[in-house]
């Protein structure tokens, strides 16, 4: 067994404190958001971790890539028959986490998942690269498959098929958005006395701010 117990870093690049903060936690990460990306050293600002109930009574979370936030909510793309789509839609209470090393950051959100409108997935999906679209279709994600060469395959035939042809999004893909109910920000401090500020969404639709203990 390797022991890692000794592993230690010390968190001294940032504060958060109650006088930096905005009233809306949105603001605050879309704040976060592009001063990690301006910062660098992280691949993929928008990867993030999504948490779900499944349907077999285990948490199971997985990362996934963000891609569009607002007041509304934070949007994600992925296969409803898969098991995260299945879990979501028995459960839709759900768990964001990004991960923020670069920065010392993280921000984990808690809210409810529901299926974006088809014109916005119908819109991304048109987006994307063709591979990308033919992988939507031929992938039954979390289905058990013989082999990376049945995959293989299987995609060119779908080449040969849409060749010179409009790629429709299938209806068992598209968007999830999270409508956020709490919102943490998490900020790496030295000793382990981090700044932990959470919103808590009210019943007005305003938002009550925190500080718990690291």
């Amino acid at each position: 067994m390797k022991d890692i117990s000794n592993y230690r870093k010390s968190y001294e690049k940032s504060e958060l404190l109650e006088s930096m903060i905005p009233e809306d936690p949105i603001n605050l990460f879309n704040r976060w958001f592009h001063e990690v990306e301006d910062f660098g050293g992280v691949d993929e600002v928008n990867a993030m971790t999504v948490a779900t109930n499944g349907l077999d009574g285990f948490p199971k979370s997985r990362v996934v890539l963000l891609k569009k936030f607002s007041e509304e909510g934070f949007i994600f793309y992925t296969n409803y028959n898969s098991e995260k789509g299945k879990a979501i839609l028995n459960n839709p209470k759900v768990c964001l986490s990004f991960f923020w090393h670069s920065m010392e950051r993280q921000v984990i959100i808690k809210g409810n998942a529901e299926k974006t409108s088809q014109i916005l997935s119908d819109n991304y999906f048109d987006s994307r690269p063709d591979g990308s679209k033919l992988g939507a279709i031929l992938s039954n994600q979390s289905e058990v498959i013989p082999s990376r060469d049945y995959l293989e395959t299987e995609l060119k035939k779908l080449e040969t098929e849409f060749e010179n042809k409009p790629i429709i999004r299938p209806e068992n893909w598209g968007g999830f958005i999270v409508n956020p109910v709490e919102v943490e920000f998490w900020q790496g401090r030295p000793n382990r006395l981090h700044d932990r500020i959470r919103y808590l969404l009210q019943d007005d639709y305003s938002w009550k701010i925190e500080r718990m203990a690291p």
